[in-house]
Formats: structure tokens, C-alpha cells, sequence
């Protein structure tokens, strides 16, 4: 694979696809030069997203899609862009609960978004031109330390 070129995946939402899409996103992390620990939490936001591309977007039809797109980024600030779309009807990003409110911090679920953007150095939720619900996603890859 070369620098900069897309790999896209497209497959019908099955949480089966879990796995697979968590293969392609590891080795393609490694391919943009990102290290072991931002590999992992790459992983980690990819995974998140991916499930409530399934779970919220598309409510489970296995008939709907999901789409998800990984980018090596390369020239003077190297990383990955991930986008995942899903074939729902979307939803208003303002409008999610914020899982650190008082009422919100016991709760099982709701800490998806929150979670994406604390592992991603840049995080853009969006309705899709093709309709659904679009992530957007780029981590960078960290200078060395001396």
C-alpha cells in the first residue's frame, strides 16, 4: 500500500465485521507511522464508531450499509484520516447528552462520541452528502522524543 492511497471498506452492518475492520485499521495505522499506543486508541475510536454506525444509524438492517474509509496522511503532518458513514437518518451532534453531567455519570452507555474525541487529534460529525451520518476522524503521528 502506498502512502496516501484510500482503503475502503463497504459491508452490511454486522457487528461480525468487528473484527475485521480492527485488522485493517491496525495495519493500516502502522503503515501511516503511528506508534503502538495510537494504534490502540485508533482502534479503539474506529471500533466506537463503527458500532453506532450499526447500532444507531442504521438500527441493526442488515439491508443498510456501512462505509468506512482510512487515509494515510503524509507530507509535514503525517497520521491517518478515517471516515465511517453510516445509511441512517442522522442525528443532531449538539443535541447528545454530555456523559460527565452529574445525571449522566453512572450510566452504561453515552460515552461513545466522548471517547473518539478524547483518543482523536481531530473529530468532525456530519450528515453525509449520501445521506446517514458521517465520523470524521485524524490522528497524527507524535514527534520523537529526544
Amino acid at each position: 500500500m502506498t502512502c496516501g492511497k484510500p482503503v475502503r471498506l463497504d459491508f452490511h452492518s454486522s457487528f461480525d465485521m468487528l473484527e475485521f475492520v480492527q485488522v485493517v485499521c491496525d495495519h493500516v495505522g502502522r503503515m501511516s507511522g503511528l506508534d503502538e499506543d495510537a494504534i490502540h486508541w485508533v482502534s479503539v475510536a474506529v471500533r466506537e464508531s463503527v458500532i453506532n454506525a450499526i447500532k444507531h444509524g442504521n438500527a441493526q438492517d442488515a439491508s443498510k450499509r456501512v462505509h468506512v474509509e482510512f487515509t494515510p496522511l503524509d507530507g509535514e503532518q503525517p497520521g491517518i484520516a478515517i471516515r465511517v458513514r453510516d445509511e441512517g437518518c442522522g442525528f443532531d451532534p449538539a443535541a447528545l447528552p454530555d456523559p460527565l453531567a452529574p445525571e449522566n455519570i453512572l450510566k452504561s452507555t453515552g460515552r461513545g462520541i466522548f471517547l473518539i474525541r478524547t483518543f482523536m487529534d481531530e473529530l468532525v460529525l456530519q450528515r453525509a452528502p449520501q445521506g446517514g451520518m458521517e465520523v470524521m476522524m485524524v490522528k497524527r503521528v507524535q514527534p520523537q522524543q529526544v
